[in-house]
Order: C-alpha cells, then sequence, then structure tokens
C-alpha cells in the first residue's frame, strides 16, 4: 500500500478485511484500505464493484459482516460517534433542502452538530468564500446549478472540521467545467489543511488526477498505488486503455 514522504505516516482512516453481503451475493470481499494525510485518494471502478457498499461502510450506513474500520484511531463499532465526528461527507444523491436558501441548510447542520451560532456564521462565511459562493448565501438551492448545489454540500461536510472527506460520485451529472472546479477546490484542501480524501468515481479521467489509485472490482482491491505507479506495471500503455484491462472489460 502505497503511503506518503512521510516514512512514518498514521492514517486518518483505516479498513482491515471488510466484507459485506446481501444475502448469497457478495459486495466486499476482505477490503485492506488506509488514507493518509494530504492524499487524494481515487476510488475506481465500475458500477457494482462495491464503491457505494464500500462508502456505506465508512460512513456507518452499514454494517460490515467482518473486518475493522477506525477513524483517527476510533474504532467504528466500539465508538462510532467519535470515528463519525472526524469525517465529512458528500453523498451522491443531494441532501439539501432545495427549498430553503443556502444559509439555511448550513445552519442546521451546523445546529446538528451543536455548533455556537457565532463560530457556525464565521465557518460558513468561510467556506463560502473558499468556493467562491459568497453572493448565494441569501439564494434558493433550488435556483442554483448543479455545480454550485455541490459546492454548498461540499461546505457542509466541511463545518465541522473534519479530518477525513468522503467524496461519493458527488460529480455525477456535473457538466466538465463543474467537476474541475469541485476536483480543483478538493485538491486544494488537501494540501491546504492534511486532509485525506477518498472520491470515489467511475471517470478515468478524475482517477488521473488523484494522487493514489485505488481500482475495485467485484468486490476486491485490483490495485492501490500512485498513477504513476500503474503506469509503470502496464509498462507504459495507455492509461484509460490499462484501466479497462484491470477492470476486465475488454474480455480478459
Amino acid at each position: 500500500m502505497t503511503a506518503p514522504a512521510d516514512p512514518t505516516p498514521t492514517p486518518l482512516l483505516q479498513t482491515q478485511g471488510l466484507r459485506k453481503s446481501y444475502g448469497s451475493k457478495p459486495a466486499l470481499k476482505g477490503i485492506d484500505l488506509a488514507l493518509f494525510p494530504g492524499q487524494l485518494v481515487a476510488l475506481l471502478g465500475p458500477n457494482g464493484a462495491g464503491k457505494s457498499t464500500l462508502l456505506s461502510l465508512l460512513t456507518g450506513l452499514f454494517t460490515p459482516d467482518e473486518g475493522r474500520i477506525e477513524v483517527l484511531g476510533h474504532d467504528m463499532r466500539q465508538h462510532p460517534s467519535r470515528a463519525l465526528a472526524g469525517l465529512g461527507v458528500v453523498f451522491q444523491q443531494s441532501a439539501l433542502d432545495l427549498d430553503l436558501t443556502v444559509m439555511a441548510n448550513l445552519q442546521f447542520h451546523t445546529d446538528l452538530h451543536g455548533m455556537p451560532r457565532a463560530q457556525a456564521r464565521e465557518r460558513i462565511d468561510q467556506g463560502l468564500a473558499l468556493l467562491g459562493l459568497q453572493e448565494q448565501a441569501g439564494a434558493v438551492v433550488r435556483s442554483l446549478s448543479g455545480g454550485n448545489r455541490r459546492k454548498v454540500e461540499l461546505v457542509r461536510s466541511l463545518l465541522h472540521r473534519p479530518r477525513v472527506l468522503l467524496m461519493d460520485e458527488a460529480t455525477v451529472g456535473l457538466d466538465p467545467a463543474s467537476r474541475q472546479q469541485l476536483l480543483d477546490a478538493v485538491r486544494a484542501l488537501c494540501s491546504q489543511s492534511g486532509m485525506a480524501v477518498l472520491w470515489a468515481t467511475h471517470l478515468i479521467e478524475e482517477a488521473r488526477a488523484a494522487d493514489r489509485l485505488l481500482l475495485l472490482h467485484q468486490g476486491q482491491v485490483r490495485f492501490d498505488g500512485s498513477t504513476t505507479e500503474f503506469m509503470a506495471a502496464a509498462q507504459g500503455g495507455d492509461f484509460q486503455t490499462e484501466v479497462l484491462r484491470q477492470l476486465g472489460r475488454n474480455g480478459d
């Protein structure tokens, strides 16, 4: 498993032997994963690879049949509240109230975390400024573009200052320019705050921009390393062709 340059990095999130089945159908077959500070890790795989199941386990929505999840050293089974407090999540499906303003949506989130209003307003203002959304604070979410809605969700996910950010197919339905803006914003967060990000996607161009590539297929990790290492292992072949080959989509 590839780690940053620090010789003794401490994972912000790690899993050991995660398994999950739906009836007799296995979705995850023993997943070992570690997310390190400052890394953007792309979780790449086709539909049905197990990405959404893995994200559901990491966010506490599902419980693994076997295995262990730790966030900031807190075991998800034994101390779920402490573990979840270290996570920020942007789900594939929007969780915003479309009929409330941007500010009302964000204040509702800070209220859930018991944050004092003065601190909440300061963090909301900082988050909106970070993503260039100051002018949209009073806008009803329904009136925003898809790209700006996703930015609001990113702001919301960061208000409680998580160390780990999980992005579950967060760019679905966005145009290429909006996808790139969101990716750039998340990369900046990694470099500036040392946050670890797991970015689940089926888009190869998003995976190419990550520090690490985690290739998931049929519930198993097929590769975990940098995109440079991936291409070296492919002996210089075309990135997209090699990903498709690894995913078994070219008839292998």
